[in-house]
């Protein structure tokens, strides 16, 4: 199992970053890259405890789907989304936020694990954990001008 652990530190109450991190508009803006797109379940605004959103995005020149469902939520302070079906073994993304003096630490645990056993691992240690924790970085840097910009 890989883990990336990602710190990004926001001016911008939690509440409000909180809201921007399950806002699968601003997902999308984030993903832009891979051209990732909701298509099923919620595809717009706040996503909820036991939703699902379905995300189809070109990772590595293929198109690949994606299915969460927020499985935690404590309003402003944690939520979790984990992989119901898609091209991962597992897949567990928690988001943690906490605030000091107006400014809001985000916290990602990203868990997976890939299928195809010494070639998944492979493929992860060569190409995947890196794309991951760029693609991470892209969606937090989004948060982060968008909170700030709505403080």
């Amino acid at each position: 199992m890989t883990t990336i652990n990602l710190t990004t530190k926001i001016n911008a109450s939690k509440q409000i970053v909180f809201d921007a991190s399950r806002n699968i508009d601003i997902h999308q803006q984030s993903a832009s890259p891979t051209k990732e797109k909701a298509i099923d379940g919620v595809t717009s605004g706040l996503i909820n405890l036991n939703e699902t959103v379905t995300w189809r995005g070109k990772h590595f020149g293929f198109y690949i789907t994606h299915k969460s469902r927020i499985t935690a939520m404590n309003f402003y302070d944690y939520f979790v989304d984990e992989m119901e079906k898609g091209k991962f073994k597992s897949f567990k993304h928690e988001h943690f936020f906490e605030e000091e003096n107006g400014v809001t630490i985000m916290k990602d645990k990203l868990q997976y694990e890939t299928p195809f056993g010494i070639f998944g691992e492979l493929f992860d240690i060569l190409f995947l954990e890196k794309h991951l924790t760029n693609f991470l970085l892209e969606r937090n840097k989004i948060l982060k001008e968008v909170s700030e910009k709505e403080n």
